[in-house]
């Protein structure tokens, strides 16, 4: 008896301790299942038809085709803006960025001064933070250059990128303040490629944040001009026609598989929540491609906003999925707290939906019934399938996309009741906006302008930028 005494002793000093470790480490990890990591890869000026897993041939992204696989693409998904400044205003907010007056790109003009984000709209990263998650913002910002619109002052623990725009690739000797690669404020000297500084930034943050839910919003600059690129990768596509771009989109690719292999090590991929798409449609100037779509960047056919978008979270949602529902980067704030079991309460107005429900087939047909458009002097309504375009001083088209949707078949004059209903849609939404807080350089403005007309009368649009406009109006 004794001895069968000490050794159920024995067995309990020996089992216990490890039990409880055992018990503890189950609890963390299924504490950490019920908050998911949130990664936002947005990336810039994309063409719709740019990456493999839609469709494209001579651009190579085999690491963003692994991360579509291994989730949902959305075919019908739109940001709610055409341009860089006003999209992120929106996709950070989760609601029309015209509601706070956030509707020219940039963020402010001579006239204002800069304004960026209003002091009062909550971002993603504040309900975030607020709610035991790690933050943290990289690469590119252009939401604001004064201290209140600080990515450190909107909800990011951490900031390490930039505040402009637009800027080299290669380090800058005696950056100015908007332009310097930062980390909270502080200039950072680098050597290399931006696309690389960012993506290795990314693991380390990874790294250091594993134990704890973090939200991370991955903003490279890639593949906005200027086109520079490594002379690696230039080498490596010497004979393509789109030598710069196949060589930035190959960097970009090579870094978002850079995370992909640390949340992969640290056995994190899992219960990471993914989103990839691009903040608006590919530009008139870095050789992107729309595909079948109609415009780019800066206008609002469907080349301007209708954008690649990847939806990963692999414990959670089916791969190999695709989802052809009309969506919007307005559902990422909506949904990302949802998939946190954040309530987000009363007082925050959000116009995005939940995209759980549908992705994982709870729910049919489309999250939105109707998305709307507007920068300055244009404008556009989409209902259902229909989709209007405005263009101030000048008038309407209509269009039926299931059948049309190269946007070149003006159905005003034959569906006249369709069509004055999505005008009335449209002036009802315009009517919940504030005026906008500044505009855009009149020359910009005067371009958009006539690539809008030219596009709406299905003609070639003659000039693409200001230069080439006083060129051609001096001709003539």
């Amino acid at each position: 008896m004794k001895f069968r005494f000490i050794g159920w002793l024995i067995f309990m000093i020996a089992f216990v301790p490890n039990s409880i470790a055992a018990s503890k480490d189950t609890l963390a990890i299924n504490k950490k299942a019920t908050k998911p990591n949130i990664i936002i890869i947005l990336i810039d000026d994309a063409g719709y038809a740019d990456f493999g897993f839609m469709g494209c041939k001579d651009l190579e992204t085999p690491n963003i085709d692994k991360l579509a696989k291994s989730g949902v693409v959305l075919t019908d998904a739109h940001v709610s803006a055409t341009v860089c400044a006003p999209s992120r205003a929106g996709l950070i907010t989760g609601k029309y960025q015209q509601r706070f007056g956030f509707e020219a790109n940039d963020t402010g003009d001579e006239s204002v001064g800069d304004i960026g984000l209003s002091d009062d709209v909550v971002t993603m990263a504040d309900v975030f933070k607020k709610n035991g998650y790690k933050t943290i913002a990289l690469g590119k910002w252009h939401l604001g250059y004064s201290v209140s619109d600080h990515p450190n002052k909107r909800g990011f623990d951490e900031f390490y990128g930039f505040e402009t725009g637009s800027r080299s690739y290669f380090p800058i000797k005696n950056p100015n303040k908007k332009q310097m690669l930062q980390h909270n404020g502080e200039q950072v000297v680098f050597e290399g490629y931006m696309t690389d500084v960012l993506g290795d930034q990314s693991v380390k943050y990874i790294e250091e944040n594993k134990e704890a839910p973090f939200f991370m919003y991955l903003a490279y600059n890639a593949v906005h001009t200027p086109m520079e690129a490594k002379l690696v990768h230039l080498e490596k596509y010497k004979n393509h026609p789109r030598q710069k771009l196949a060589s930035m989109t190959w960097s970009l690719d090579e870094n978002i598989g850079k995370l992909q292999a640390k949340l992969k090590e640290l056995k994190l991929e899992e219960n990471t929540l993914i989103y990839f798409l691009s903040d608006n449609g590919g530009a008139a100037n870095n050789d992107s491609s729309g595909g079948v779509l109609k415009g780019w960047k800066g206008n609002e056919f469907e080349g301007g906003h209708r954008v690649p978008f990847v939806f990963s979270w692999p414990s959670v949602i089916k791969s190999g999925q695709t989802f052809s529902g009309l969506s919007s980067s307005l559902d990422i704030f909506t949904t990302s707290i949802a998939a946190a079991n954040i309530d987000k309460g009363d007082g925050l107005v959000l116009d995005g939906v939940n995209l759980l429900p549908y992705l994982k087939g709870e729910k049919k047909g489309n999250p939105h019934d109707k998305l709307f458009w507007r920068k300055l002097e244009e404008s556009a309504a989409r209902i259902g399938q229909y989709k209007l375009i405005r263009l101030e001083r000048y008038g309407y088209t209509f269009y039926n996309l299931e059948n049309d949707i190269g946007e070149t078949i003006d159905l005003s004059s034959k569906e006249k009741r369709k069509f004055t209903t999505t005008i009335n849609e449209l002036e009802a939404w315009e009517s919940q906006l504030m005026k906008p807080l500044w505009v855009e350089d009149r020359d910009w403005m005067d371009v958009t302008y006539h690539i809008h007309q030219r596009l709406m009368e299905n003609k070639d649009v003659l000039y693409k930028d200001p230069k080439k406009m006083k060129e051609i109006l001096l001709k003539n």
